[in-house]
C-alpha cells in the first residue's frame, strides 16, 4: 500500500485535506470519489525503502532533537528571520542526524517547495499532527504563531513523559534486578551447592528440595526457554503491528488494575491537548479527529476517535459522539457539551488536558507509593526463602561435626 496526499472539496463545498492509502493513483482517486469528494490535488508521498530505514535507524533523529529544533525555529521566525535563513543556521546547530535532514529541507524550500511539502518527505521524524499544523499555519500565513504554539506543546509533552518515565523507572529497575539476581542464583549458585549437599549426604529440608527442583528445571531448559522467548517475541511483535493485534493488547492494557486507569489518563492528556492545538490552528473538527486517530498511543482510543469523526461528519455533536464510549470519563462529554454550546471547544480541550495531566501525575505518584512497599515485601520474602533454603542445610552440616 502507498500513501497519497490529497486536497479536495466535499459535498458541502468545504475544503478538506488529508492522506489516503491505496495500491495505485487510480485507486486513490476512486476511494476519494466514493466518499463524495471533488479532487483538487493528489500526489504520492515518497516512502523510504525498508532497508534504508533500517540503516538510518542507527543514526536516527531523537524526539528531543525535534523539540529543540522547533523551539529554535520558532524563536528565529518570530524574530523576523526568513525561513531559509533560519534553516541554514539550524542545520549547523542541530544534531548530526537532524542537521542532514534540515539541509535537505532547506534545499527543497530554496527550490520553491513549500515548507510543509519539504517536511512531509520525512514522516519518520515529523508525525501527522506536526505536519498538519505546519500545513495549516503556512496556508494561513501564520507559521510563526503555529511554530510557537507547537514548540510549547512539544515541550509540555516531553516534560510530562519525562515525569511519568522517571516516576516508573525505579520500580522497573528494582524488578529487573530481582529477576536477574534470582536467575543467577538458580542457574549458577544453587547447582554448586547441590553438589556440596550430595557430597556430604545431607538431609535436605522441603524448602531446599523445592529450590533445587526449580534450579534443575531452569538449568536443563534454559536454552529452550530462550529460544521460545525469542520466537514468541518475534511473533508477538509482528502480530502487534496489525490493527487487530494492537486492539486486543491495548484493550487489555486498559483493564489492568491501577495501571489501566493511569494509562487512560495519560492517553486522554495527549488526545485533548493535541485536539485543542489542531482546532486552534483552524483545522476542522473532523479532520482534527482523523489526525489524532492516527497519533493516539492506544488502538482502543484510536478506533473510538475514528468512529467519533464519522458521527460528527453526519452532524452528531462531538460530546454525544465521544460520550458513547466507556473509556472516556463523563467529564469529557460534559465539558465538550459546554464547549460546543459556547463555541470554545479548543479552550475546553486545553483545560481538560491540564486536568488529565494533573490527574496522571497524581496517579503516577500514587502508583509508585503503592508499588514500593509491595516490592520491598516481595524482595524480603524472596531473600528470606533463599537464605533459609541455602543456609539451613549448611548449618545442619556444620552442626554434625
Amino acid at each position: 500500500m502507498e500513501k497519497y496526499l490529497y486536497s479536495a472539496v466535499d459535498k458541502k463545498n468545504r475544503k478538506v485535506k488529508g492522506e489516503v492509502e491505496a495500491t495505485s493513483l487510480a485507486q486513490a482517486q476512486s476511494i476519494l470519489r466514493s466518499k463524495g469528494l471533488f479532487i483538487v490535488g493528489l500526489e504520492k508521498i515518497e516512502v523510504m525503502p525498508g532497508w534504508l530505514k533500517w540503516l538510518k535507524s542507527f543514526n536516527r533523529v531523537k524526539k528531543n532533537d525535534v523539540v529543540h529544533f522547533t523551539r529554535q525555529l520558532s524563536t528565529m521566525i518570530n524574530a523576523g528571520l526568513p525561513l531559509t535563513t533560519a534553516l541554514s543556521i539550524l542545520k549547523y546547530q542541530s544534531s548530526p542526524a537532524l542537521g542532514v535532514l534540515v539541509d535537505e529541507v532547506l534545499r527543497e524550500v530554496e527550490g520553491g517547495t513549500s515548507f510543509y511539502k519539504a517536511l512531509i518527505k520525512h514522516t519518520e521524524v515529523f508525525n501527522r499532527v506536526y505536519l498538519s499544523l505546519i500545513r495549516s499555519g503556512e496556508a494561513a500565513g501564520v507559521l510563526e504563531k503555529v511554530l510557537a504554539r507547537l514548540s510549547d506543546n512539544l515541550e509540555k509533552q516531553a516534560e510530562f513523559r519525562a515525569k511519568t518515565k522517571n516516576a516508573l523507572i525505579y520500580p522497573a529497575i528494582i524488578t529487573a534486578a530481582m529477576v536477574a539476581v534470582a536467575a543467577i542464583m538458580m542457574i549458577f549458585v544453587v547447582p554448586k551447592l547441590t553438589s556440596l549437599y550430595s557430597e556430604f549426604g545431607a538431609e535436605l529440608p522441603m524448602m531446599t528440595r523445592i529450590l533445587i527442583g526449580i534450579s534443575n528445571f531452569m538449568v536443563k531448559t534454559i536454552f529452550l526457554w530462550l529460544f521460545l522467548l525469542l520466537i514468541g517475541g518475534y511473533v508477538f511483535s509482528r502480530w502487534y503491528k496489525t490493527e487487530n493485534g494492537r486492539l486486543w493488547v491495548d484493550r487489555r492494557v486498559l483493564k489492568i488494575p491501577i495501571y489501566g486507569k493511569l494509562k487512560t489518563k495519560i492517553v486522554l492528556t495527549e488526545i485533548t491537548r493535541t485536539l485543542a492545538l489542531l482546532m486552534e490552528a483552524g483545522i476542522s473538527i473532523v479532520e482534527a479527529l482523523e489526525i489524532i486517530s492516527g497519533a493516539a498511543d492506544n488502538e482502543v482510543f484510536a478506533q473510538s476517535i475514528k468512529a467519533a469523526a464519522k458521527d460528527v461528519e453526519k452532524g452528531i455533536p462531538l460530546a454525544a459522539a465521544i460520550g458513547q464510549f466507556e473509556y472516556y470519563p463523563p467529564i469529557v462529554s460534559q465539558m465538550l457539551a459546554v464547549g460546543e454550546e459556547t463555541g470554545k471547544v479548543d479552550e475546553i480541550m486545553f483545560k481538560l488536558s491540564k486536568y488529565f495531566e494533573t490527574e496522571s501525575e497524581q496517579a503516577v505518584k500514587g502508583l509508585t507509593t503503592a508499588i514500593e512497599p509491595i516490592m520491598m515485601i516481595l524482595l524480603g520474602i524472596g531473600v528470606a526463602f533463599l537464605v533459609i533454603a541455602i543456609v539451613l542445610p549448611i548449618y545442619n552440616l556444620t552442626s554434625q561435626f
